[in-house]
């Protein structure tokens, strides 16, 4: 069976992990959950009330990760997803994941990133040149690393599949399932 894999860290957020992790599941694929270690981790919930100036942050639930990312054998999957939330602001400097973010970028298989998760892609230096979207106060991030900021649902570029935030997932995750399942499709052809 094809896999993707979600990355995580403590502080993603709830909706930007689990719709993309149930999404890829209902189209067959197994979907392997990494993070820094095997283990469990605390998602977040993510919303701007409207009397507030800032995004509020709750306890939402906890994920178990099935792999750690000095343990990513990224053949083995098909494609790769980066959560938001306050995650990528700590994991984006571990080396390995920053590696397995290279080589599906480099492979041309479906890289989808929400919101906070620009902050991996621009720190594995992926994104130069690259139209990109991110939630507005990581524009700066996408900016400084060479991306070209766009304020759209979706971004497309090449395979990397950007999104706002949780509010375009269904947008978003379209765009990624069409590109992975064509990935799968010509991986099969290959074996």
């Amino acid at each position: 069976m094809a896999k993707v894999l979600m990355v995580v860290g403590d502080g993603a957020e709830v909706f930007d992990t689990l719709y993309p992790i149930y999404r890829v599941r209902e189209d067959g694929f197994e979907c392997d959950v990494a993070a820094p270690e095997k283990g469990t981790y605390h998602m977040v919930l993510h919303e701007q009330p409207e009397d507030w100036d800032i995004t509020q942050e709750t306890a939402g639930y906890h994920i178990e990760s099935d792999v750690a990312f000095r343990d990513i054998n990224p053949t083995e999957y098909t494609g790769i997803l980066i959560s938001g939330g306050r995650a990528p602001e700590y994991i984006r400097y571990d080396e390995d994941l920053l590696r397995t973010v290279r080589y599906f970028v480099e492979a041309g298989l479906p890289v989808g990133s929400v919101c906070h998760g620009i902050e991996v892609l621009a720190t594995a230096g992926v994104i130069e040149g690259k139209r990109v979207t991110t939630v507005k106060k990581c524009k700066f991030d996408a900016e400084i690393c060479g991306g070209i900021y766009v304020d759209e649902p979706v971004v497309i570029s090449d395979n990397v599949i950007t999104a706002r935030t949780w509010h375009d997932n269904a947008e978003w995750m379209r765009e990624f399932m069409r590109q992975l399942n064509q990935a799968r499709v010509e991986r099969e052809k290959v074996a």
